[in-house]
């Protein structure tokens, strides 16, 4: 069974920075296509940021140019590096993964700026 444990969140300022891990562990060989979905109170889910086993990225344009995402097959872990850090990117992170048409989701964790 394939399982999604996450790390990294907090509670930072504005304009600070976190690193969001997410470890897949079970019978899987590569990360496929991983990313992160967050949510808010009041807002949609949002895709954040996903990567593919071969190092293809996407980012809402909302993170562009302030988060960066990175994946490593050997290890079945990704991370989202959040720099420059906004009162709206406060939410709860879910890490997913998806292969073809199955999609196995993380704990989420919270991340919140504020001054």
């Amino acid at each position: 069974q394939v399982q999604l444990v996450e790390s990294g969140g907090g509670s930072v300022q504005p304009g600070g920075s976190l690193r969001l891990s997410c470890a897949a562990s079970g019978n899987i060989l590569v990360i496929n296509r991983m990313g992160w979905y967050r949510q808010a109170p009041g807002k949609e889910r949002e895709l954040v940021a996903s990567i593919t086993s071969i190092g293809t990225a996407d980012y809402a344009d909302s993170v562009k140019d302030r988060f960066t995402i990175s994946g490593d097959n050997a290890k079945k872990t990704v991370y989202l590096q959040m720099n420059s850090l906004k009162p709206d990117d406060t939410a709860v992170y879910y890490c997913y993964r998806r292969k073809y048409g199955s999609v196995t989701w993380g704990q989420g964790t919270q991340v919140t700026v504020s001054s």
